[in-house]
């Protein structure tokens, strides 16, 4: 690995990590780490290349996330945890599950997609024009390069067949927000690809973690009840 995760943890138990959406760090989940700390070892990690952990020179993509969340796991000692995932950090836990079944004790898919025509055309659309406009001054403003970086995964990632999903054992709940940016028959394709795993509507747009927590942490309080 060729760079250290930024992380911060609270509470003790079994660990909860939180892997949170693009462009944004761990403090996202302000919410649920207040709230599961009662219960569990809650871990908000910051993706490679967002809020405090550094860029380092690997691939920006979902699968070197994915990878980075193994080699975190594997320093800290952890050799099973339950996985949140918001948005993209949705994205890299498939993935991780997909890869690691062993180290996934359940699985919470918060607002995640399977590829770029899950999301709604009309938000799609604004990204696209956003990553072009970024990536043609790339070469002379870093700030520009790292706007294209972050658009390009939402517009070139992630690329997740449904039928892959049946290799996911971890008990899973597929959790989204009635407004959602995700279309809602690709949230319900998620859920109904994974076997048994449950899936729930909380009121509100895609930010429902931050948003809506009570309705939110309920939902996965309720979910993990009787699984850790």
């Amino acid at each position: 690995m060729d760079i250290h995760l930024y992380y911060r943890e609270k509470g003790s138990g079994e660990p909860l990590i939180l892997l949170h959406g693009n462009g944004e760090d761990g403090s996202y989940f302000e919410s649920q780490i207040e709230h599961f700390s009662g219960k569990y070892r809650v871990i908000a990690l910051d993706t490679r290349g967002h809020g405090r952990s550094p860029r380092g020179t690997a691939p920006f993509t979902i699968a070197q996330f994915s990878r980075d969340l193994y080699d975190f796991m594997t320093e800290q000692g952890i050799a099973a945890a339950v996985i949140l995932g918001f948005s993209d950090g949705a994205n890299i836990a498939m993935e991780f599950a997909l890869k690691h079944p062993d180290m996934v004790k359940a699985l919470i898919l918060n607002g995640g997609n399977l590829d770029p025509g899950g999301v709604k055309r009309s938000v799609q659309l604004t990204i696209e024009i956003g990553y072009r406009i970024a990536s043609r001054f790339a070469a002379k403003s870093p700030d520009a390069k790292k706007n294209a970086e972050m658009l390009g995964l939402m517009v070139n990632e992630p690329n997740i067949e449904p039928a892959e999903l049946a290799h996911i054992t971890a008990p899973t709940l597929v959790i989204c927000g009635t407004n959602d940016m995700i279309k809602r028959p690709h949230t319900e394709l998620i859920a109904c690809s994974i076997l048994n795993a449950r899936l729930a509507f909380i009121k509100g747009d895609h930010f429902i973690a931050n948003r809506q927590p009570t309705a939110f942490n309920e939902a996965v309080d309720a979910f993990l009840h009787n699984i850790v």
